[in-house]
């Protein structure tokens, strides 16, 4: 026990203690205290990974933004339009015109398609109403006696008769048609549709089967519940 009493005594003095004195505690400096470069880098990690996750901004017009990207040049150019299932949800008469029906058609967009047609002598209200059809969708919007319309809708004529390409049942609204035999579709901007007149030049191929079917060049008009057609008008053009 002496030499217990010894050893803690010496102990004493060599730290400069009173006998009984509590060391006090002993602190590192700042550059050195315990987990102060641990926590600076966790906070570099963190900001790092706040980068790395942020999502690149989406400019109009721009990378990432809503102008298609344009096909080839040697695209066929039915493949450049795009041709969308729809159904007329609602139809008026135009104000201003005798031969114009207004109609909102729903394809599968988040708001219906305010579409002008001059079909006023060849369908009733009562026969619009709920048709389905196919809506030329990348036009420019044009102004139809005071009525902006977005886009026109497919049919065919000859003589005096005059029908729409109609899809089959079970294609679902919104679906984009595509052509037997062809490249997928591959739809231009409708500025460019109206600059290259790429509508005016695939109309030219456009015409109904004996079967009654949509065709371009023979290629007919297809979507993944089958062939889209007309009621009974054979060789009519399509427009």
């Amino acid at each position: 026990m002496d030499d217990l009493n010894k050893m803690i005594g010496q102990l004493e003095g060599a730290l400069n203690l009173s006998p009984g004195q509590i060391p006090p505690e002993v602190v590192p400096p700042a550059s050195t205290k315990v987990g102060g470069d641990a926590k600076k880098k966790e906070k570099a990690s963190k900001k790092e990974k706040a980068k790395a996750v942020k999502a690149p901004k989406v400019t109009k017009g721009g990378k990432g933004g809503g102008k298609p990207t344009p096909p080839p040049a040697d695209y066929p150019s039915i493949c450049q339009i795009e041709f969308k299932v729809g159904k007329i949800v609602k139809v008026w008469p135009h104000e201003n015109a005798d031969k114009l029906w207004c109609e909102e058609i729903d394809v599968g967009e988040d708001e219906p398609r305010k579409i002008c047609s001059g079909l006023r002598p060849f369908y009733t209200e009562e026969q619009m109403l709920g048709h389905r059809l196919l809506v030329v969708a990348n036009l420019k919007a044009k102004n139809l006696k005071g009525f902006k319309s977005h886009g026109m809708v497919l049919c065919a004529s000859k003589d005096d008769k005059v029908q729409f390409i109609e899809p089959p049942e079970g294609a679902p609204l919104g679906e984009v048609v595509q052509f037997e035999g062809l490249p997928p579709t591959h739809p231009n901007s409708a500025a460019q549709v109206e600059k290259k007149k790429i509508f005016m030049e695939a109309a030219k191929g456009m015409v109904t089967n004996d079967a009654f079917e949509g065709t371009f060049e023979g290629h007919r008009f297809m979507t993944t519940a089958g062939p889209c057609k007309c009621i009974d008008i054979a060789g009519g053009e399509m427009h």
